[in-house]
């Protein structure tokens, strides 16, 4: 795509890599089929292909972003489908990254929209501050049918909804319950992410991770200092949010390397690891750490990716189906997308993949608040394809996925690294232990 921009504009390194993706472009279309919201939708501006262009006339001639630009770049779930279609090799997550930046510092939104984005961004990567919403959500959940019937209130009534039910239980990650002693052999040293929703939502996953990194020969690190990856807020337009997140991270786990040595980062919340894995590119104009931030990208692996590269021994899959969910964040954004059904198998389970595995259910970081009604749509048309399946569980990577699928299916869905951890050694997960307590099949 043809672009003209001025030389005192590409004097800028964001507006030039913004630019060069542009470039790319071919307009040809392929990423239409593959969108979600344009096949919710069917508008042309809710494609890559019309954001782009709405993007490179904003960009470009340096407008104050309208309304309308923004409300299409708004619908944007950042799943990255179109870059696994695109046959041009457009970074389109880099250029709308930068979009939202633009947006952020240059559009002033509705006040009780920069309320809820900014209470997001200051609740959501803090742990201890997300319990205490979590808490009063569950107490306020009976207005959220109310909330729902007014517009500018739905993402309020989203946010009431998807909170659960009751708490998550305390889990103990270096507890390695039910399972064989480490193995003798080590392999190695590794730092887990600890995160910040799933440590609150769903504190097993990481428990399973430990227990199953341990039995493989692993010493398991937890950094200090280190925090939410920065994605959340990375992907509301608060650029200078994002990269302070990355720097404590990086610095978080330079101490680590300098001190042991780290063979990789291991991360079980695939949205975290895109991220993650991008810190080269967002600090790579920061001399004090584009180098450090490229070294912990290149060790940045998931879950799933690590386990694929070591031999994973055989496992007891106990007869049971999975129906498999690929997170878009890992599928498209990391480009790992059969490793984990690989694993799957060789531990003994069925493994079965939804129709329309490659569109999104409609999590997307805080996209099922912001964007409520889009997402309920995404998250009922992903349900509906998981549950065809017939499954006896739904496994996937990430966090999102989890909560937003959860309530809308008849089976438990847990991470894929439970299943593994169960199949060879570990207690059954928290959600399948449950359901067979209650007595449901």
């Amino acid at each position: 795509m043809q672009t003209t921009f001025s030389s005192d504009q590409l004097a800028d390194p964001a507006t030039a890599a913004a630019a060069a993706v542009i470039r790319k472009c071919v307009h040809c279309g392929f990423c239409t089929a593959t969108c979600p919201t344009y096949v919710l939708l069917g508008d042309e501006l809710d494609s890559p292909r019309g954001r782009i262009y709405l993007m490179k006339d904003m960009l470009e001639n340096e407008r104050t972003p309208s309304a309308e630009v923004v409300k299409h770049v708004d619908r944007c779930l950042s799943c990255l489908s179109c870059m696994t279609t695109c046959p041009s090799g457009v970074n389109y997550m880099h250029l709308v990254d930068h979009a939202r930046a633009y947006i952020e510092a240059r559009h002033r939104r509705p006040w009780h929209e920069r309320l809820l984005r900014a209470a997001l961004a200051h609740i959501l990567p803090y742990p201890g501050r997300f319990r205490l919403a979590l808490g009063t959500a569950r107490l306020a959940r009976p207005l959220a049918g109310p909330l729902a019937r007014v517009p500018a209130l739905r993402p309020l009534a989203a946010m009431l909804t998807l909170a659960p039910g009751r708490a998550a239980k305390t889990s103990d990650p270096v507890s390695t319950r039910g399972a064989p002693a480490a193995a003798a052999r080590k392999r190695g040293r590794v730092a887990l992410l600890q995160g910040c929703a799933e440590p609150v939502l769903r504190p097993q996953f990481r428990a399973a991770t430990v227990r199953l990194l341990t039995r493989l020969g692993y010493d398991v690190v937890f950094a200090k200092g280190e925090g939410c990856c920065g994605a959340l807020v990375h992907h509301m337009g608060r650029e200078e949010d994002g990269l302070a997140a990355a720097r404590r991270n990086v610095d978080a786990w330079t101490r680590e390397i300098e001190a042991g040595g780290l063979d990789a980062v291991v991360i079980t919340a695939s949205g975290c690891g895109t991220t993650i894995k991008d810190y080269g590119f967002m600090l790579r104009g920061d001399p004090a750490y584009a180098e450090k931030a490229a070294r912990v990208s290149a060790l940045a692996r998931d879950i799933s990716e690590l386990l694929a590269e070591v031999d994973l021994p055989p496992g007891d899959g106990r007869g049971l189906t999975v129906a498999y969910q690929s997170a878009c964040s890992l599928q498209h954004g990391q480009k790992v997308d059969d490793a984990p059904r690989r694993l799957l198998a060789r531990a003994g389970y069925v493994v079965r993949t939804p129709a329309e595995a490659h569109l999104c259910c409609g999590s997307a970081g805080t996209y099922n608040i912001l964007q409520p009604d889009i997402a309920a749509q995404l998250g009922e048309r992903k349900a509906a394809q998981l549950e065809r399946l017939q499954a006896d569980v739904i496994a996937t990577g990430n966090i999102g996925c989890a909560m937003q699928i959860g309530p809308r299916v008849g089976v438990p869905v847990v991470h894929t690294i439970e299943l593994l951890d169960w199949a060879t050694g570990g207690p059954a997960p928290e959600q399948l232990a449950a359901r067979a307590a209650t007595g449901e099949n």
